[in-house]
């Protein structure tokens, strides 16, 4: 077997060995479920704690449940969702918001791929025709699917342009853990302008694990009944606050966001100065953006797992994750150099 780090994603990174331990714990004896157990309603206090939350945390199983669930909290179902046309909600999620929810998306192009007040003021135009759906959510993610970072200056200005504006602001927290260690922040900077957000597990060392931490206390009555209609109640819900608490001992989760971060970060100075290697996007978490010649490309693929992210422009994706080792970044750069001389 190929024992080549993957660089394709944080998700095919296994789970930490601290996460693991926490499973075997949980698993030693009976306890009550669909969280009557003593590891959800800690964990639970523990991340409202964090992140300064007026609601209350659930936890679900997927990235795309934990965005489905955190804007049903949010919407009437003629109200529509403003977003990036990169988002994740947007591309990734197989229709899921419009076809769960029935709402639908509007998108708008960010090259960068965050929203601004002036890009959202421009889907507002047709608030108060009934032909139309109303605009009432903004969401973005953060880190981007762009692997950019919305700067706290950033979400301020955002959030109070949702705030004058009548706009709920739901963040896609996938990677919310980068996000705080390129920032240096803390959850509830983070969180302070969200009415919902998503803390993700998976991507930073969990296995099938994401909270969604509801910040405005108005919002929490309906989140318990939303969440077992679309499925996202578990029965053994220990096996998934256990994971967290692991994250949250000893701030876990910020160390392995330092370390997929400074990878990535390592990576883009190694291929600095490559002919025919350019990086596409600033580099501010994990993700690693560039735009490379399509044979190099394909000599790159022959050892190494990666994704083209867009096809026509030759641009990649190389993504860090919690366990990736100078000695596996150092391995792929010098491959990226070797493989661009041919």
């Amino acid at each position: 077997m190929d024992q080549r780090k993957s660089f394709g994603s944080d998700n095919h990174a296994g789970a930490h060995d601290a996460v693991v331990r926490a499973l075997a714990r949980a698993n030693a004896s009976d306890v009550p479920g669909y969280g009557a157990d003593p590891w959800t309603g800690r964990t639970a206090g523990a991340l409202r704690t964090a992140f300064g939350a007026r609601g209350d945390v659930y936890f679900v199983f997927t990235g795309t449940a934990a965005n489905v669930l955190g804007l049903s909290l949010l919407l009437r179902p003629y109200e529509g969702v403003i977003c990036a046309e990169s988002a994740h909600v947007n591309v990734d999620e197989c229709g899921a918001p419009e076809r769960i929810l029935g709402s639908k998306l509007l998108t708008v192009p960010a090259p960068d791929g965050k929203l601004t007040p002036e890009l959202v003021g421009g889907k507002l135009g047709d608030r108060g025709d009934e032909h139309r759906a109303q605009p009432r959510v903004v969401t973005i993610s953060q880190v981007t699917e762009l692997g950019t970072c919305y700067t706290l200056e950033e979400l301020k200005s955002l959030g109070e342009f949702c705030r004058a504006e009548g706009l709920r602001l739901y963040i896609d927290g996938a990677r919310l853990a980068n996000a705080a260690a390129h920032l240096g922040c803390s959850l509830a900077d983070l969180a302070a302008w969200a009415d919902v957000l998503s803390f993700g597990g998976t991507k930073n060392g969990a296995v099938g694990a994401e909270a969604v931490v509801v910040m405005a206390g108005e919002l929490a009555a309906d989140a318990p009944f939303l969440r077992k209609q679309q499925g996202q109640l578990a029965s053994k819900m220990r096996f998934l606050a256990a994971q967290f608490e692991a994250l949250l001992d000893g701030r876990l989760w910020l160390r392995n966001a330092r370390q997929a971060n400074a990878m990535a970060a390592r990576l883009a100075g190694g291929i600095a100065g490559v002919p025919g290697v350019e990086l596409w996007q600033p580099v501010e978490s994990n993700a690693v953006f560039a735009s490379l010649d399509p044979g190099h490309i394909e000599r790159l693929q022959r050892d190494w797992q990666f994704y083209v992210w867009d096809p026509a422009a030759h641009v990649v994706r190389w993504m860090t994750a919690f366990n990736t080792t100078e000695a596996d970044v150092d391995a792929f750069v010098a491959d990226v150099r070797r493989t661009a001389a041919e």
